[in-house]
């Protein structure tokens, strides 16, 4: 009980929980990636494609096509949590996060989501693939949720990996102290990929759960600074039907992005494979069954995004 206790309380700011580190990713960056995810996110996006992301802490899944109906889980929780007659079989308000289910569970329908891992065991993790990084002019990237919650653990980890010769990329939903980026993330990074969701404040903080200020004040300043230096900085878009796709906010990103002499951005297409990680999860979101975020997107309205930003000169 004590040991899911602390991990619920997890310290934002010291180390990080990893949801997942994904080797041989070709869409996070250039050639051949691994991703390392980071558990925790400052923003809320109610699209959010890493739903399991979006919480610090640990939490616990339940995917119903694994499960085998034995039984073993319900026998060894002791908070008599686990039960077919539950919306997401498990009673979230009950459950206590000890596992022993997830530890009983033959078929691994239950399991952990998020894992504590040192910056040796993430190293351990990537180092084998350098070769490939090497021929393919690829590397590591940080994503999430949000690495930049976590500013001395990714300073860290992406100083180790400078020293191993590996190419660094960071993910950033641009909502971060500033000083302490430029201090302890931007000298270790060689790509910045920077998401710009919604122009308007108050949409933002209604889809996103904060305004957006200091995301554009930050992009601003890197633009700025990574102008200097020549460090890549790529924008991008998620395309999410009905909210960041609408012509009113194409037209607005376009816009701000050529004010500030950007020339190249990402419309990044939604999917929604991301209802179902929120079930396992036990989340019931009100846009799992909004109608146009059930479909992927058409390619007509993808275009339609190209064409506004090209015609403000930037290349997608």
């Amino acid at each position: 009980m004590r040991e899911a206790r602390t991990h619920m309380h997890h310290d934002v700011g010291k180390a990080p929980l990893i949801i997942d580190i994904k080797g041989n990713s070709l869409d996070d960056g250039p050639g051949i990636r691994s991703v390392i995810f980071f558990k925790g996110c400052p923003l809320a996006c109610v699209w959010c494609h890493n739903p399991e992301s979006k919480k610090a802490g640990v939490e616990i899944s339940y995917d119903a096509p694994s499960c085998i109906g034995c039984g073993a889980c319900r026998d060894v929780c002791r908070r008599g949590a686990l039960s077919a007659g539950n919306p997401f079989y498990i009673d979230h308000e009950r459950c206590d996060l000890c596992f022993a289910c997830a530890e009983a569970c033959p078929s691994g329908a239950l399991a952990r989501v998020g894992k504590a891992m040192t910056l040796s065991e993430i190293l351990e993790r990537v180092l084998p693939d350098k070769p490939f990084y090497d021929t393919s002019g690829g590397g590591v990237t940080l994503s999430g949720g949000e690495p930049t919650l976590y500013p001395e653990f990714a300073s860290e980890l992406l100083l180790a990996l400078k020293d191993q010769g590996i190419s660094t990329l960071l993910e950033t939903c641009g909502h971060f102290n500033p000083d302490t980026f430029m201090d302890l993330l931007y000298p270790h990074v060689d790509a910045i990929y920077f998401d710009i969701k919604l122009m308007d404040s108050a949409a933002h903080k209604a889809y996103c759960g904060r305004t957006n200020g200091r995301i554009l004040d930050n992009f601003r300043h890197l633009v700025e600074v990574s102008r200097k230096d020549g460090k890549p900085l790529l924008p991008r878009t998620p395309l999410i039907p009905g909210i960041t796709d609408t012509p009113e906010n194409i037209q607005a990103i376009a816009w701000f992005l050529k004010g500030h002499g950007i020339e190249e951005a990402s419309l990044l297409s939604y999917n929604p494979l991301w209802h179902e990680k929120s079930r396992k999860l036990g989340v019931d979101n009100p846009y799992t069954t909004d109608k146009a975020m059930t479909s992927f997107l058409d390619r007509r309205t993808l275009e339609r995004c190209k064409a506004v930003f090209a015609a403000a000169g930037i290349q997608c």
